[in-house]
């Protein structure tokens, strides 16, 4: 003996049934009662949102003859009277139902068309439903437009269709449009506990909330899924049978994943994934989770208080709420979103998702401040930091740079000292033990170099140079000890990896310009508006009080630099570049062959630094 599904058993016979569609409920329901029918109504939506289960109700609604025969057009059928048996039974003579996936060729429309001519057989109205009439072909839409667009009084179009974008302009300017959304997952929920507690079936509340998540919006989905997990559970819905029969995957895995991102550990994640793997469990179905855990999180450091309290998943959540500040939640979210899409162009699922996953840990800046911890109701809150400031500055920058005085021990303001040109390279016949390009200069050993003005520089003969003397300009710069000081910093910061990213840019292209005695206070000097971004700034802020062992204050004002860390690379990159191509044109052996072969030249940009 066969069962009737859930998905038909508990298909809503009348309006006050459906749930999830409230907006087109209360608009079908007003028009009925105050008799303002239109000849044609058209419902969109994905499947199992209750398009077919509208348009009968509203067959019903327009045929009812109440339970004495007595009644008329109403926005609550009966239900037991012989129409609204007949239409839900399926055998109404005056409701035809035609599914235009199967039939949408032109005669098939043409026969539906043939039968307006004759008025209802026993109902009010008669009622053609065509459902996913996005599937007619173009010769039959044409066909219709004429009756659809004046039709007897006697008639009345249902139309239905997933892909409102496929039917013409012409056909929609003839309907009235509305569309049914996907359901919200908490709506699934409370229908999905009330048709199991009509059919005396127990449910973990953890097994419904996966069967509402499974669903995607569709309430036939949902009532689906949950025929067949009664099935797998023995007439009993558990979370682990449930999640076992759906392939989902488990909080606890997103949750180790989640905490190994925050904490930077590879490995963890890593063994995370091939647990995953070992499961069986789904790549992509991870990622999804994933986003809807980080969606949550993101959700929970704006308002505390957003998520059900009830829920069990909360309070883990909100244990991880401050384990990534807002822009990293954001960051990691899109990270998960997109990834889905490429799991598809990856050799494997997992090498697919192992990539997602490690880009979400590249992209995470080392030893940046971590979010404050969300403080639920009735939590004790967290201990208070050590008071420090970030300061964006957006007015003019001095004309002359800031040195710290030592005498007062304050800022003060100090001329800029005298460029010096640096001496030219060494000649190549000269005793040379190490080549110029294999020095490295670090930034923090760059104060020894003396203060220059590198367009005064000497250079190479011309003549010697030959097509070397197109190069580029070399950089202006002036160095003084406060630059010093924060070229160290930088390298110092860089080295340990407690900044990347943006971060980093915005060390290294910033110029310190004012330190005070205690190096507690520090003003930078910021050319590029992207990188005076108070979150990178207090990012830097707190990798500086952990390098330096107190508090730090950072001050960031607008304009031109001259010595940054950056700039100083980028001159003793080509310092390097320039003595290599001294010593290249200098050889006496390329003298040699220049002379000898009278068309030999290097050709240009050959020559790197190793």
């Amino acid at each position: 003996m066969s069962t009737l599904v859930l998905a038909r058993k508990y298909r809503p016979r009348h309006f006050g049934e459906m749930v999830g569609q409230e907006h087109v409920v209360q608009a079908l329901a007003n028009a009925l009662t105050s008799q303002r029918l239109h000849h044609a109504y058209l419902f969109t939506g994905t499947r199992g949102v209750g398009k077919t289960t509208v348009s009968r109700i509203l067959a019903k609604s327009l045929n009812c003859t109440g339970p004495d025969g007595q009644g008329g057009i109403t926005a609550h059928p009966c239900g037991v009277c012989p129409a609204c048996r007949d239409i839900d039974a399926g055998r109404f003579v005056d409701y035809t139902e035609l599914d235009a996936a199967s039939n949408r060729g032109v005669d098939e429309i043409s026969q539906l068309l043939e039968q307006s001519a004759y008025k209802p057989v026993v109902g009010r109205f008669k009622v053609f439903m065509i459902d996913e009439v996005h599937m007619l072909s173009s010769t039959a839409f044409n066909a219709m437009l004429k009756t659809l667009e004046e039709p007897p009084e006697y008639l009345k179009f249902v139309l239905a269709t997933t892909d409102p974008q496929k039917v013409p302009v012409t056909v929609l300017s003839r309907c009235l449009q509305f569309n049914l959304r996907p359901m919200a997952p908490e709506t699934v929920l409370a229908h999905l506990e009330q048709v199991l507690a009509a059919e005396g079936i127990a449910a973990e509340p953890g097994a419904l909330r996966l069967l509402a998540r499974g669903a995607h919006g569709s309430m036939r989905d949902a009532l689906s899924l949950t025929d067949q997990a009664i099935a797998f559970g023995a007439g009993t819905l558990q979370e682990a049978g449930v999640r076992q029969m759906m392939g989902a995957v488990g909080r606890s895995h997103v949750y180790a994943l989640i905490d190994a991102l925050a904490a930077g550990d590879g490995a963890g994640v890593v063994a995370t994934t091939d647990a995953l793997r070992a499961e069986g469990l789904s790549a992509e179905g991870a990622l999804e989770e994933m986003a809807v855990v980080l969606q949550q999180l993101a959700l929970l450091q704006v308002v505390p208080d957003a998520l059900d309290a009830a829920d069990p998943d909360t309070a883990a959540l909100a244990q991880r709420a401050g384990l990534l500040p807002a822009d990293e939640t954001q960051l990691l979210y899109s990270i998960a979103l997109h990834g889905r899409a490429e799991l598809a162009l990856a050799p494997d699922e997992y090498s697919g998702l192992v990539m997602v996953l490690l880009r979400m840990l590249a992209f995470r800046p080392p030893g940046a401040a971590r979010a404050e911890t969300v403080v639920r109701p009735g939590q004790a809150a967290p201990a208070a930091a050590p008071p420090a400031t970030v300061a964006v500055v957006r007015g003019p920058a001095p004309a002359v740079p800031l040195v710290r005085s030592s005498a007062t021990a304050s800022l003060a303001v100090a001329p800029p000292a005298k460029a010096d040109p640096v001496p030219p390279p060494p000649a190549a016949s000269g005793p040379a033990s190490v080549p110029p390009w294999e020095e490295d200069i670090p930034l923090a050993e760059e104060s020894s170099l003396p203060s220059v003005a590198m367009a005064s520089r000497a250079a190479a003969p011309t003549a010697a140079r030959g097509d070397a003397a197109g190069s580029p300009a070399p950089i202006e710069m002036t160095r003084g000890p406060l630059g010093d000081r924060w070229a160290a910093l930088v390298r110092q910061l860089t080295d340990a990896n407690a900044i990347a990213a943006l971060v980093r840019e915005l060390a290294l292209q910033a110029e310190c310009v004012a330190i005070d005695a205690g190096e507690t206070r520090l003003r930078l000097r910021v050319e590029r508006e992207s990188l005076r971004n108070p979150n990178h700034a207090e990012r830097l802020q707190a990798a500086l009080t952990a390098a330096l062992g107190h508090a730090v204050s950072l001050d960031i004002e607008a304009g031109a630099v001259n010595d940054t860390p950056a700039r100083r690379d980028a001159a003793a990159r080509e310092q390097r570049q320039r003595e290599a191509e001294a010593l290249i044109h200098n050889d006496p052996l390329v003298l040699q062959l220049t002379a000898q072969f009278k068309t030999a030249r290097i050709v240009p940009g050959s020559i790197k630094p190793v």
